[in-house]
C-alpha cells in the first residue's frame, strides 16, 4: 500500500464500523467511535500518522512516503502479541522495548503508546493489511466498550 492508500484504510474503517467518524489533527487522521456525534470526537479506533511530531519521532515518519497505522487493543490481546505492556515513557521518548520502530510492513508495539496497548504498522502491504483487519475490528469493539462505559458513568 502506498501513502495514497491511507485514504482507502480510513474509508474502509468508516464503511465497516458503525457510528464512526473521521477527524484530522496533529498531523494524523483519526477514526473515532462517536454514535450520534454526542462527543466532540468520540473514542479512538485507529489513526494514520504521516509525519513526526515533537513527542513521536521513533518511527522516522519524515521519510518520503512513510506513514504509520495505529490502533489500540484490549490488554489481553496486546499481551498475546507482545507480552505485558511496557511502562509509560518519559515525554518525548519511545517505550523501552527491543524493536526497531522504523521497520516497514510489520506489526509492532506503538513506539509511544504501547503502554496503553496500542500497536502499529508502518506502510502495511495489502497482505499485511488483510492480516491486521481482525485486530482493527478488535480495536473498534474495544472503543465501543470504552464509550459505553463512559456513558454509563455519566448517567450515575
Amino acid at each position: 500500500m502506498s501513502a495514497a492508500d491511507c485514504r482507502l484504510i480510513l474509508s474502509d474503517c468508516l464503511s465497516s464500523f458503525a457510528d464512526t467518524v473521521q477527524a484530522d489533527s496533529w498531523g494524523e487522521s483519526g477514526i473515532f467511535y462517536n454514535p450520534g456525534g454526542i462527543r466532540k470526537r468520540g473514542v479512538y479506533v485507529l489513526t494514520i500518522k504521516q509525519r513526526d511530531g515533537a513527542n513521536d519521532r521513533a518511527s522516522q515518519l519524515d521519510r518520503d512516503g512513510v506513514y504509520r497505522v495505529n490502533f489500540g487493543l484490549p490488554r489481553a490481546l496486546y499481551c498475546q502479541y507482545f507480552g505485558a505492556p511496557p511502562p509509560r515513557p518519559s515525554k518525548g521518548c519511545a517505550v523501552c522495548l527491543p524493536y526497531d520502530f522504523t521497520t516497514l510492513d510489520t506489526l509492532l508495539p506503538h513506539p509511544v503508546y504501547a503502554w496503553m496497548g496500542w500497536v502499529c504498522v508502518l506502510n502495511p502491504s495489502a497482505e499485511t493489511y488483510e492480516t491486521i483487519k481482525p485486530l482493527i475490528r478488535a480495536s473498534y469493539e474495544f472503543a465501543v466498550q470504552k464509550f459505553q462505559k463512559s456513558q454509563r458513568q455519566k448517567e450515575l
